[in-house]
Parts: C-alpha cells; sequence; structure tokens
C-alpha cells in the first residue's frame, strides 16, 4: 500500500465505485448542502435526510454492502472501507446517509440474519429502502463500557414484555422510526452470582409508554443523538429479536468487525485535516514573504502528520484484508482502534497548531475536525479499554 492523499485502487471494482462516490459526494451532495446552508451545527430533520437515502438508494450506494438478495453488492470489507474512507473524506455533513450510516442498513447491522420474515416486511426491508430508519439504544448513563450493568429491564406480559429504563446515546434517534433496544430480562442478574440474561426488541418509538428525547449534544455539535425513555411500553412478542436471552449476543455479535469499520472513516477526516493542513502551509506567508511550508519545525510535523496516518491505514487495510480471508481479527481490530485513534488526534492536535488562531476559530473546518476525531478515543469503546482487550489477548493466547 502506497502513501497518498487521494488513493487509487488496483481492483477495478473498488476504483470505480470510489470514482463515482467522489463524483457524486464533490459535486451533487455538496451542491445540495450549499444551497440548505447545512453545516455541522445545523438541527438536520428527517426532511433533511430522506431525499438523501432516495438519492443513495438510486445511485446503488445506500446499503451497497448488502449480499444481492437485499439490494446491495456483497461488497467485501476492505470495499466497504474505500467507501467509508471516501465518506470521512468528503467533508460532506450529510455524507453519513449515503451509504445507510445514520438510521439505515449499516446502522442496523448484522440483525438481518436474526429477524423473523414478519421483522424484515415490516421492519428491516423498508430500512434498506429508504423509508424507514432505526437507532440502536444500548447504552445507558451508568451502563457504557460495563453494557451488562444496564438498568432497562423487559418484563414477561402476557404474549409479549413491558419495557421500562432510559437509553442515551441513540444515535439517528431524532430520525428513527423504531429503535433496537436492549434490555435485562426481570428476575435475572438480581442476585448475587445470577447471571443476567438479555434480549433485543424491535420498538416503535411511538408506541405508549416510548418517548424520544433531545440527547445530549456531544462536542462535535451535531444533533443525531437521542435519549429513549421507556415506561412500560408493551412490546408484542413478535418484536423479539432472535432468542429470549441472547440479546447481548446480538448486540455485541459484530462488534469486532464494526469496531474495525469505524476506522476508514476517521482516517478520511484524518485524511482531509492533512491535505488543508498542506494547503494552508502552501499558502500562508511568513516573514520574508517565504510559505509556511519552508520553515523546518512545519516541514516536521508535516512529516510526522503523513507517516502517522500511513500507519494507521496501512495497519486497518491489513486487518480488513485477514478479515475478507475470512479468519479472525480480535486483537488487530482493538489495535486497529486504538492505533488509529490516538494517530488521528495527535494528527488533528498538530493541524490545529499548525493553523494557528484560524485552527482555534469556530466555524473554521479543522476546529469542527478536531472536536469530532477527539470523540473517537472514547466512543466504540475508549482507548484504555482496547489496551485492556489487547492485554488479555496476549496472556491468554501467547
Amino acid at each position: 500500500m502506497t502513501f497518498s492523499l487521494r488513493p487509487a485502487y488496483d481492483d477495478p471494482r473498488t476504483a470505480e465505485l470510489v470514482d463515482r462516490l467522489r463524483d457524486y459526494l464533490d459535486g451533487e451532495l455538496a451542491d445540495h448542502e450549499r444551497e440548505r446552508g447545512i453545516t455541522p451545527a445545523t438541527r438536520l430533520t428527517r426532511a433533511d435526510l430522506e431525499p438523501i437515502w432516495r438519492r443513495s438508494r438510486e445511485l446503488g450506494f445506500y446499503g451497497i454492502h448488502l449480499p444481492e438478495e437485499y439490494g446491495g453488492q456483497n461488497l467485501t470489507y476492505a470495499q466497504l472501507a474505500a467507501l467509508k474512507e471516501e465518506i470521512g473524506a468528503s467533508g460532506r455533513v450529510l455524507a453519513h446517509s449515503v451509504l445507510g450510516d445514520m438510521g439505515g442498513p449499516l446502522r442496523a447491522g448484522d440483525i438481518l440474519k436474526h429477524a423473523t420474515p414478519q421483522q424484515l416486511d415490516t421492519y428491516l426491508l423498508p430500512l434498506i429502502r429508504g423509508e424507514r430508519a432505526c437507532c440502536f439504544s444500548l447504552t445507558e448513563t451508568d451502563a457504557g463500557s460495563d453494557v451488562r450493568s444496564m438498568r432497562t429491564v423487559a418484563v414477561p406480559d402476557g404474549d409479549g414484555y413491558r419495557l421500562t429504563g432510559h437509553k442515551v446515546f441513540s444515535s439517528a434517534g431524532p430520525f428513527a422510526d423504531f429503535a433496537i433496544v436492549v434490555a435485562r430480562m426481570a428476575g435475572t442478574g438480581e442476585a448475587e452470582g445470577d447471571k443476567p440474561l438479555f434480549s433485543a426488541f424491535l420498538v416503535d418509538l411511538d408506541s405508549p409508554g416510548c418517548r424520544v428525547e433531545d440527547g445530549a449534544t456531544p462536542m462535535s455539535g451535531e444533533h443525531i443523538e437521542s435519549d429513549i425513555v421507556l415506561e412500560d411500553c408493551y412490546v408484542p412478542a413478535a418484536n423479539l429479536l432472535g432468542e429470549e436471552g441472547k440479546g447481548m449476543r446480538i448486540a455485541l455479535g459484530r462488534v469486532t468487525t464494526n469496531r474495525l469499520l469505524h476506522c476508514p472513516t476517521v482516517l478520511g477526516a484524518t485524511r482531509r485535516a492533512i491535505a488543508l493542513t498542506l494547503d494552508r502551509t502552501r499558502t500562508r506567508k511568513v516573514a520574508g514573504g517565504q510559505p509556511l511550508l519552508m520553515m523546518q519545525a512545519i516541514q516536521h510535523k508535516v512529516a510526522d502528520m503523513a507517516t502517522d496516518f500511513y500507519a494507521a491505514r496501512s495497519m486497518t487495510y491489513t486487518a480488513l484484508a485477514v478479515l475478507d480471508e475470512g479468519r479472525e481479527v480480535h486483537a488487530e481490530a482493538l489495535m486497529c482502534k486504538l492505533f488509529v485513534a490516538e494517530s488521528a488526534f495527535r494528527i488533528l492536535d498538530e493541524a490545529v497548531q499548525i493553523h494557528g488562531k484560524e485552527g482555534l476559530t469556530q466555524g473554521n473546518e479543522i476546529e469542527y475536525l478536531f472536536r469530532k476525531i477527539r470523540m473517537f478515543r472514547v466512543l466504540t469503546g475508549t482507548s484504555e479499554i482496547q489496551r485492556n482487550g489487547i492485554a488479555k489477548l496476549l496472556a491468554f493466547n501467547h
């Protein structure tokens, strides 16, 4: 893998998809956002996203990773990663809706194989077509990294269940029709030594006893999170996803793959930050009229930024290639998440430093990217959690 801030691909199919995606992101989608004045701080509505879902579906991008039977193109993980990297590198606010990450097929994850025919027809196939949207509700205020300490409980009630609890950080919640909610089964995990059992449910967000509230605004300033509040909310048995007591396995079943697939999007955003920084160093003049890039201190900074990026990108795509071969990448996924998160943060920190006052100013893209990238050291598992996992695998497998 060679270094480039605009990668080319030897595989003709990947190259063609990346070229078409770049054209859409840089052309039609950029025009759409500019005409409507959409920025990262815009409080988006369903009406802002639905046209992107439909158009992306027409172009073949929405749910492109899915098997052909669901209208996708059965991409390899490496091919999907190349597209996710372009999403991150585009600088487009609505890019998260092009492949279906914001409430669409990528958000639903691997639950298709657990769904009944009725659940497919009612929830998941409309989601794939861009007609419905979902959010994933697992996290609670005191159950982040330790999700098994969740308090949301499901009580059997006739031919169904009553759910009570408070979920936070439900991404895409403001735009969703239904949520995939994981809850502890009542009567389990309450006594010392008693193992809690968890189940997953498809919950219509307009159900009695279910309330969607504005979630906390993350440091990125995006308004994409919701709290899902459940108060004795009845969910029919037909909406139980998979088997009772197997909800945590469903929720975390693709955690290794998902952890790895978050990395290309972050790499794309980091790639954009490096490109913006290089532009800045070429055009910003210092004393004597020389470009900033002629200063050795700046040259060393951009050299380190590019080298960190190359290392992070190389290890990520190496792990993806192994995953595509059907082999396990538990340790590699942890290492990639850790290294990409920490490297991207170092790169963005230097980008802010090089931009000076402009890098500290709201409205400047580098300032926004710094806030966005900083979150990745916590989201989808903190860097400390990744280190714990790596150390555990080293201790018991080597």
